[in-house]
């Protein structure tokens, strides 16, 4: 695979043959809509034939249960694990499973050769994250017996491999008591043939402040867990102001310290298959981004005759552009960005990556993962 980044009065046919590429395999590979305009700085991967795998890994995917089947069979053969969001509980350690039926993602994943992963939430009635909810479990011995003897009997029933465990806010009080859980956790399905792993917000520094932090142990939490993953992105969010998602010299930050606390072959690098669109001017607490697609940015791009910038320091691609009188910021991932964290993969020996979210098809996302990398399966 090589990237080709868009210049002005390029077009396709001109851009495959410098390359002595397939022009369909070019449109394929990135998703392009006919009469196939392009974008200038758009990031363009040319199927060439050749293959940078050196080493093999493990991919995860979340997906909801509603994801489109024709996107779930599209990524399915890229992925080791698809995590399906989520079963929920109640103060009393009595499991809550998704409103929408999960039995055909499962039955997808296992034809596809992917462990299909039951992945653990505290929703609150409102539908957030709610520390209360963890806080009554983890603390009474009895609602977590509950909670994992109920998990030992609807892993088999459905089908799944194993449980993800993704819970936030986590107050400071129960990080003893969280471990404990997944400690507990993980030895009663482990003898069952059941995995376990734990998302992990992305600390810098074991005593790092705030309630995404403080309530997570990494060396106790690593100690216990199968493998964890680390939820490296988020920088921008909905209401922050106009940033890189997952910024690379942030991730590397935490990177760094987590392979102090935490075995390289343990952990996943979290990679996120979306961007933001800020109108602006930004004003905290007023402001609201739109979350979009990868491909989505680039027709927003292609649309409204903006040039994607890239930045450097980031290792992210973004733009500007104006609709009816409201000026925009558009931060997402393209091939380039996502070289960048595969690098990191790479150079740190993790265990592989895993994504938020996989609502939506970025094949190229894919195409790019398999040539740097092996997907284990199974």
């Amino acid at each position: 695979m090589e990237i080709y980044v868009v210049q002005n009065g390029d077009n396709i046919d001109q851009i495959a043959a410098a390359y002595g590429a397939d022009p369909e395999a070019v449109i394929f590979a990135n998703q392009l809509i006919y009469p196939y305009e392009l974008a200038v700085g758009q990031a363009l991967l040319i199927p060439t034939g050749g293959r940078n795998a050196v080493r093999s890994i493990r991919s995860n995917g979340y997906a909801y249960p509603f994801i489109s089947p024709w996107v779930l069979e599209q990524t399915l053969p890229f992925l080791s694990e698809l995590s399906v969001f989520s079963y929920g509980f109640t103060f009393e350690g009595e499991l809550i499973p998704p409103v929408l039926d999960d039995t055909w993602m499962i039955a997808e994943a296992w034809r596809f050769g992917t462990v299909p992963i039951l992945t653990l939430t505290p929703f609150g009635l409102d539908g957030n994250f709610n520390n209360m909810l963890i806080h009554s479990v983890v603390q009474n011995p009895a609602y977590r017996e509950r909670l994992i003897g109920e998990l030992l009997w609807v892993l088999p029933e459905k089908g799944y491999g194993g449980v993800d465990i993704d819970f936030e806010y986590i107050l400071a009080e129960d990080r003893d008591a969280f471990s404990e859980f997944v400690r507990v956790m993980a030895e009663t399905l482990r003898p069952e043939g059941y995995q376990v792993s734990v998302a992990l917000a992305p600390k810098t520094e074991a005593g790092q402040a705030g309630l995404l932090y403080e309530g997570k142990d990494y060396r106790a939490i690593g100690e216990a867990a199968d493998h964890v993953l680390l939820m490296t992105y988020e920088w921008g969010y909905t209401y922050g102001p106009p940033m890189a998602v997952a910024p690379l010299d942030q991730v590397r930050r935490v990177v760094e310290y987590a392979v102090t606390e935490i075995p390289p072959e343990k952990i996943s690098l979290g990679i996120p298959n979306y961007g933001y669109d800020w109108p602006l001017p930004y004003e905290r607490g007023v402001t609201k981004a739109q979350t979009i697609g990868n491909i989505e940015a680039v027709r927003i791009a292609i649309e409204n005759g903006a040039a994607i910038q890239f930045d450097e320091r980031a290792q992210s691609p973004f733009f500007r552009y104006e609709r009816e009188g409201v000026a925009h910021e558009v931060w997402f991932e393209d091939v380039r960005s996502l070289e960048g964290k595969f690098g990191l993969i790479r150079e740190f020996g993790l265990r592989g990556a895993g994504y938020w979210q996989i609502m939506q098809l970025f094949r190229a996302n894919w195409l790019l993962l398999r040539d740097w990398f092996y997907i284990e399966k199974g």
